[in-house]
């Protein structure tokens, strides 16, 4: 039964990645490899057997009980079932104590890694990779990723070869935003590919909490219709929440397609999102060249950075702006 209903929910899941090549964002010429590695605010880390593991944002330790996740440490989570959403990408639901919740924070990601050999010392080398699950953070026993595997992608190929009953490790959860219920009165969402997992977990942690009055205005860029991902989903929340709002855009447009063509321009952003104001925010998430032409990338020690781009030209300032 558990089964059957995976499986279901993955013909419900558009993905966000289709066609071949590359794509041309705002004039930059943006790999599919850097779309996927956008949600994370990464591509790849590489870590040699160490205690000490460099990540991007603060580590929140989550100390209940009934958590699975640990901080500190790498736990093995077992692959409960897969199902193929394309021909090139896959939903993973892994399982733990039924009991037990993530312990996910909104907003925040998890890390998984999968050996790579030995370095020259003989030590144990990984790669390290950041997902954000897409299940809610308040479910027991499961999480659910959505992964799009590619042909020189190492830890995509190692979650391809996997089999139920198969262990990956997880550590975290890492902190990206600390998500307050009314925290700001309007959140601008900006996002292209996989970027939209991360919003995701805000747009569902808004909506689902009656007392969250924060409107969501969200603008999500893809190559072609086809690769919007979990446009069912999206759209079902926006006809069903009058404070949520999505607007698509996408540089393939299909011969009946109604929505925007291109990447995001200032118009679009204008209209789009709430004014400058100091009960705004927007977010941003999406491949390099998005990033730097949207809010500008993060400084290189992954701190923010200074704000560029049209959401400079706007008027946005840093504290007006939160970069995944």
């Amino acid at each position: 039964m558990a089964s059957t209903f995976f499986r279901r929910l993955a013909k419900a899941t558009p993905i966000a990645f289709g066609g071949q090549g590359k794509s041309n964002y705002g004039g930059f010429r943006i790999p599919f490899g850097a779309i996927a590695a956008a949600s994370g605010g990464i591509s790849y880390l590489y870590y040699y057997s160490s205690p000490n593991l460099a990540h991007l944002d603060e580590v929140k330790q989550e100390t209940g009980p009934k958590v699975a996740l640990n901080s500190d440490k790498w736990i093995e989570f077992k692959l409960q079932d897969t199902a193929r959403v394309s021909h090139n990408t896959h939903l993973f639901r892994f399982s733990f104590d039924p009991s037990a919740k993530l312990g996910l924070d909104i907003a925040s990601c998890i890390l998984t890694r999968a050996p790579l050999g030995q370095d020259a010392e003989g030590k144990t080398k990984y790669v390290i990779r950041p997902y954000t699950p897409i299940s809610d953070p308040d479910a027991k026993g499961y999480f659910d990723l959505l992964i799009k595997v590619y042909p020189e992608g190492k830890m995509s190929q190692q979650f391809a070869s996997l089999k139920p009953g198969d262990f990956v490790e997880v550590k975290g959860p890492i902190e990206k935003l600390r998500y307050s219920p009314n925290m700001k009165k309007h959140i601008g969402m900006i996002s292209g590919g996989s970027g939209i997992t991360p919003m995701l977990q805000v747009i569902e942690a808004i909506l689902k909490n009656p007392d969250d009055n924060t409107q969501v205005s969200l603008l999500y860029a893809n190559i072609s219709p086809d690769d919007i991902l979990l446009k069912q989903k999206l759209d079902f929340l926006a006809a069903s929440y009058p404070n949520f709002k999505v607007f698509y855009t996408v540089d393939n447009p299909s011969k009946n397609w109604k929505g925007g063509v291109g990447y995001i321009s200032k118009d679009i952003a204008l209209k789009g999102l709430p004014r400058p104001n100091d009960d705004t925010l927007i977010l941003v998430c999406g491949p390099p060249g998005m990033m730097k032409q949207i809010s500008g990338e993060k400084a290189k020690d992954y701190s923010q950075g200074k704000v560029s781009g049209i959401l400079k030209d706007l008027g946005y300032t840093e504290q007006m702006v939160y970069k995944f």
